[in-house]
C-alpha cells in the first residue's frame, strides 16, 4: 500500500483484511487531508460509492426474507412518485430482481446516467438543485427503457434508486434508519452512513477527496449554489445517490459486512436460501464464469468456490471489497479515483492484493482452507451482537 500511494500519487488509503472470520489486518496509510497534513487513520471513513449496491441488496433480500418482498413481483409496487408523463409500457414489467441484478432495461451507455444529470434534471421537471432522489426517478420515468427487462445485463445506478424505495416501502422506515439497524447493527458496524456532499458538513472521521483530473463544477448546495467549486465538494449530486453510492464506511466495516456471509447457516441478517439467491446468476442471460448476482460481482473459483466483489468509483474516491472463496476478505478505500496517469485504483490495486494475500496464505499454510486460523499477527476475531459463531475486480 506504501509503494502503491507513492507510485500513483494517491494521497491517502485504508486496507483492512480477514481471514476466517477474523480482521487480521487493518491500517491507513497516507493522508486523510493534504492541506491539514493528517493522516489516513485505521478507522478513517470514506465514501465508499457502488460498494453500497451490495449493502442495498442485502437489504431487500433481507425483507424478502421476512416475507415483505417477493423479487419477482414489480418493482412499481413499491414506488409511490407518481410519474408526470405516460410510462413506457415495459416499465410495468421490471421486477426486484430485475433492479438486484441490473437487468431493468436502463442502459447508460445509451441514454446516459440520470445521476449525473442533476442540471438538466432541474431545468426539465422546473425545479432547482440539487436534485432530491425523488426526482432523479421522476425524470427517469419520463424516458422509454433501452431493453426490454430481463433481457440483458446493464450495469444501472438508477435501478438501485429504486430499491432503495422498496427498502422503505416494505419495511416503513426512512431507507437509512432501516440499514443501519437492521443490516449493519446486528453487525456490530455503527460507523456507516449517508455521506454529505460539502467538506463541513461531513463526519470528523472522514477524510478529504481529491479528483485526480482537479476538475470542478457548478456547487449544487447552499451556500455555494452555482460558485466554481471542486467537484467532490458539492458538485456531483452525492446526497442523491442514497442507495446506488451515498455511504461512507472504514475498511474494517465493510471488511465485517463481507464475512458475514462466509459461514451462511450462521449468519445474523440473512438466511442460507437468500445468501444463495444472492450470488445466482441471473435468469435468462447466457451462461458465464463473471455475473452480476444481486448486488455482487461473482465468478467461479477453486473447487466449486465462488469469489464476490464490488468496486465503487467517483470523483475522489475509488474503492473496492473483496469476497473470497477460501475465507479470505478485504476492502481498500482510496481518497483519490485515479493514479497519475489516469488509470482505475480499484483496478490497479486488485491484483496486487491477491497476490499478497497468496503468498501469506501459501507461507502459513492456510491455501483454500476454512476453518480456525493460526496464529495471526494483529488477529481480531468478529463476533456478531447477541450471537456467538462457531470457531471455524474481475476480482481474480
Amino acid at each position: 500500500m506504501t509503494d502503491f500511494l507513492e507510485k500513483h500519487a494517491v494521497p491517502g488509503g485504508s486496507l483492512a483484511v480477514s481471514h476466517d472470520r477474523r480482521i487480521v489486518y487493518a491500517k491507513g496509510f497516507g493522508l486523510a487531508d493534504l492541506d491539514a497534513k493528517t493522516a489516513v487513520e485505521s478507522k478513517s471513513l470514506f465514501r465508499i460509492a457502488s460498494i453500497s449496491k451490495p449493502i442495498t441488496a442485502v437489504a431487500v433480500l433481507q425483507l424478502a426474507d421476512a416475507g415483505k418482498v417477493d423479487l419477482d413481483e414489480p418493482i412499481l409496487n413499491f414506488i409511490r412518485i407518481k410519474p408526470d408523463t405516460r410510462l413506457d409500457p415495459r416499465w410495468y414489467l421490471i421486477t426486484v430482481r430485475h433492479c438486484l441484478q441490473h437487468t431493468g432495461g436502463w442502459d447508460r451507455n445509451i441514454s446516459g446516467d440520470p445521476i449525473g444529470m442533476p442540471w438538466r434534471i432541474a431545468k426539465d421537471l422546473g425545479t432547482n438543485v440539487p436534485v432530491p432522489l425523488e426526482d432523479v426517478i421522476r425524470f427517469t420515468m419520463r424516458q422509454p427503457l433501452d431493453h426490454d427487462p430481463g433481457t440483458r445485463f446493464a450495469y444501472s445506478n438508477v435501478g438501485y434508486l429504486l430499491l432503495g424505495r422498496v427498502v422503505a416501502e416494505a419495511s416503513g422506515r426512512h431507507y437509512e434508519e432501516y440499514v443501519r439497524n437492521a443490516v449493519l447493527a446486528p453487525l456490530g458496524i455503527t460507523d456507516m452512513e449517508l455521506g454529505r456532499a460539502l467538506p463541513e458538513h461531513r463526519s470528523k472521521r472522514e477524510v478529504s477527496y481529491y479528483d485526480s483530473k482537479r476538475g470542478s463544477g457548478l456547487g449544487l448546495y447552499p451556500p455555494r449554489v452555482n460558485e466554481r467549486v471542486p467537484f467532490p465538494d458539492g458538485a456531483g449530486n452525492l446526497e442523491g445517490y442514497e442507495a446506488h453510492g451515498g455511504w461512507i464506511a472504514s475498511a474494517s466495516s465493510l471488511v465485517k459486512f463481507a464475512l458475514a456471509f462466509d459461514l451462511p447457516s450462521f449468519c445474523p441478517i440473512l438466511s442460507r436460501r437468500a445468501i444463495r439467491t444472492m450470488w445466482e446468476h441471473p435468469r435468462g442471460l447466457p451462461t458465464s464464469d463473471v455475473w452480476y448476482g444481486c448486488g455482487w460481482s461473482v465468478r467461479h473459483a477453486g473447487e466449486n468456490g465462488l469469489n464476490a466483489w464490488h468496486g465503487g468509483l467517483i470523483s475522489g474516491t475509488s474503492t473496492l471489497l473483496v469476497r473470497r472463496h477460501d475465507g479470505w476478505n478485504w476492502a481498500a478505500l482510496f481518497n483519490t479515483d485515479r493514479s497519475s496517469n489516469g488509470k482505475i485504483l480499484l483496478n490497479l490495486i486488485d491484483p496486487l492484493l491477491h497476490a499478497a494475500v497468496n503468498e501469506v496464505a501459501r507461507a502459513s499454510g492456510q491455501e483454500s482452507r476454512i476453518g480456525p486460523p493460526r496464529a495471526l499477527e494483529f488477529s481480531e476475531r468478529v463476533v456478531f451482537p447477541g450471537r456467538e459463531r462457531p470457531t471455524a475486480s474481475r476480482s481474480q
